[in-house]
């Protein structure tokens, strides 16, 4: 979009110059023919010849000049053309920009919120860890960094939500008679299972 405008804008300059050098050869030829007028007027010219050379030329100029303003006349309507372009184009760059510029405090705003909630995660983490036995958060965490960052998922109605598989009967068994604090893993994902009420158990 900006490189249409920077177009249009290079456009408008262009056709204002040659707007500029059409009107200024018009006033030479409106000049010129001015002063062979005044020549044919004052009587000073009586050489039949110079007369009738002199009316000729102001004949041609004339057309000359018929010529170079309907130059200028079409030079006109694209200058008018590339200046609508260029204003219509600015309008849509601004809006543009506007809307660029909103998205982007949106965005940083939520970056913003993101990094704070992040900061409350990682505090409550380290609140939470701190009460963890050692062992078992060096095997959450190692299991993390394995599982694309899902070290424990919850057993609900007997299917591992981590790999999503359901454990077969002796499995469930398996995890019903082990002791409340004891750490229990999926077979199939290894990933440490967390029992709540709606394990299924």
């Amino acid at each position: 979009m900006r490189s249409l405008l920077v177009a249009a804008r290079t456009e408008s300059s262009d056709t204002a110059r040659e707007q500029a050098k059409a009107e200024a050869d018009v006033d030479q030829v409106r000049k010129r023919a001015a002063r062979d007028q005044e020549r044919l007027d004052s009587g000073l010219v009586t050489n039949p010849k110079d007369l009738s050379n002199l009316q000729s030329e102001i004949a041609s100029l004339a057309r000359r000049q018929d010529d170079l303003e309907t130059v200028v006349l079409e030079v006109m309507e694209r200058q008018e053309a590339a200046e609508a372009r260029a204003a219509e184009l600015t309008a849509s760059v601004t809006a543009l920009e506007t809307k660029e510029a909103e998205l982007t405090g949106r965005r940083d705003a939520s970056l913003a919120d993101i990094g704070t909630e992040e900061d409350g995660i990682r505090k409550q983490r380290e609140q939470i860890a701190a009460d963890v036995p050692a062992d078992l958060l060096k095997l959450y965490d190692k299991l993390r960094e394995q599982q694309g960052g899902i070290g424990a998922a919850r057993l609900y109605q007997r299917r591992c939500e981590g790999c999503r598989l359901e454990l077969n009967i002796t499995e469930v068994n398996e995890v019903r008679a082990a002791a409340a604090d004891e750490v229990v893993r999926c077979e199939n994902c290894r990933r440490i299972l967390v029992r709540t009420p709606e394990s299924g158990l």
